[in-house]
């Protein structure tokens, strides 16, 4: 890419990643089209192909900034202390939620390039995809999985959550206009119904 890009203002940046992470999001880099990502961020196609070169070079510049900014919010957005489960949960949104305040779709491209299949893609974001995928493991891995009930296998829990949110998510962007905080308000409500039903009656 071409560094002058971040000598632009800073909104104008952000519309042209807002665009691009909006139009990722719902196609994936297959079916993506740049018309529409200038037009979502007001520029001129030139303009995209100045500073990005192609649509490979901004797929991978937008990847590699949603990466470093999502690690960034939660480095400083999850207690070193914590070992609620639930808890660590709710930061983790608390953070997405925060990223999501400036970049909407932002969570939504990171989990739909879990499902990229093109060559040139995995082949140029390589070195990056396990950064995040390691820092949620290594901020869960401090949760206290003893005060979760016997019958409660934190495992499936996790799998029923990551479906929930995800499937929240989705239908909130399928209706045309996401809002984070509603997406964080209704993922609250359910980690906190599933930390009724798992955890040990003396640890609620």
């Amino acid at each position: 890419m071409n560094e002058k890009f971040f000598d632009l203002k800073k909104e104008k940046q952000d519309r042209m990643i807002n665009g691009a992470l909006k139009v990722f999001a719902s196609s994936g880099y297959a079916h993506a089209s740049t018309d529409e990502i200038v037009k979502e961020a007001g520029i001129s196609k030139g303009l995209l192909f100045h500073y990005f070169i192609s649509k490979l070079g901004l797929y991978v510049f937008v990847y590699d900034y949603s990466v470093r900014y999502l690690m960034l919010e939660l480095s400083t957005g999850v207690s070193a202390e914590e070992s609620d489960y639930f808890e660590l949960l709710l930061q983790i949104k608390q953070a997405q939620l925060k990223a999501m305040k400036n970049y909407p779709y932002m969570l939504q491209f990171l989990n739909k390039s879990r499902e990229e299949n093109v060559g040139e893609v995995l082949i140029e974001t390589e070195d990056k995809r396990s950064l995040l995928p390691g820092q949620y493991e290594e901020i869960m891995g401090r949760a206290d999985l003893a005060r979760f009930r016997k019958d409660a296998d934190a495992a499936k829990v996790a799998r029923i959550l990551e479906f929930t949110m995800d499937g929240i998510m989705t239908e909130q962007l399928r209706g045309g206009s996401f809002q984070p905080e509603l997406y964080y308000e209704e993922v609250a409500q359910y980690l906190q119904m599933m930390k009724r039903l798992c955890y040990n009656e003396r640890q609620k």
